[in-house]
């Protein structure tokens, strides 16, 4: 089996070594180096050419994103923070996959067979293209990534029917198909268009543009029905926002 190869990017010395212990752990895993400053991680990923980095967002010097705008090499990406305000910036750029800290062995090992099913697969599209596209968005984003079998799709949010929380997952529905994304459903909403996702009920949020009709359910609340017959019943507030919507 071919080795990867693997870089830890983190300024704390406790969480390095707890990486570095997880990562001794997997026998088709190899660390290369580690890096405890943003400078120095742009130098050891283009000098060391690493298959995949572990990289922390908040970093001295450089944060997680300006390292990856500022490498020439082009490895997977697992985002590691302590802050899930960054999930979203890990979500449009179609990383491998985002440890929220603390993270525990069983979340580290569902990461790593991500990455390395993506690693298998072969190159998708460049991380540092997705980093220029993100860094440089205003309002809302015009697309996000979804895994599917190893690789990173982009899909135009006007393709992207419904959005369902999930436990810490989002399910997205769109051409006819059901992708998870590993982003909170509150970090998405907020990065998406108001004029055409409206968020129907505290798990639920629709494409207004994918709604076929809205139908009285009771005096109060409104059920929603999407254009591929799923129906979702609206809480009481939201009902009353789409029934302005509708005046």
């Amino acid at each position: 089996m071919t080795r990867i190869r693997v870089l830890i990017v983190e300024d704390e010395p406790l969480a390095r070594q707890q990486l570095g212990e997880m990562i001794g752990e997997v026998p088709w895993m190899q660390c290369v180096g580690e890096a405890a400053s943003g400078t120095t991680a742009v130098r050891m990923i283009d000098e060391l050419e690493p298959d995949l980095v572990f990289l922390d967002m908040q970093m001295p010097e450089l944060s997680g994103l300006e390292i990856l705008e500022r490498i020439s090499h082009d490895p997977g990406v697992i985002f590691t923070t302590a802050f899930d305000q960054y999930a979203v910036s890990a979500f449009e750029l179609g990383a491998l996959d985002y440890l929220l800290k603390p993270f525990g062995r069983e979340r580290f090992g569902a990461a790593l067979e991500r990455a390395r099913r993506s690693l298998d697969a072969g190159p998708g599209e460049s991380v540092r293209e997705r980093v220029t596209t993100a860094l440089g968005a205003q309002g809302p984003v015009p697309r996000v990534f979804v895994r599917d079998r190893g690789r990173i799709l982009p899909i135009p949010t006007t393709e992207i029917e419904r959005l369902e929380a999930e436990d810490d997952y989002v399910a997205l529905f769109a051409r006819g198909r059901r992708f998870l994304v590993y982003v909170s459903l509150g970090d998405l909403e907020r990065r998406l268009d108001p004029e055409r996702f409206l968020r129907v009920h505290r798990s639920h949020i629709v494409n207004l543009d994918h709604v076929s009709a809205l139908v009285p359910y009771d005096a109060t609340r409104l059920q929603v029905e999407m254009r591929d017959g799923t129906k979702i019943m609206a809480s009481r507030t939201r009902s009353r926002e789409l029934r302005h919507l509708a005046m």
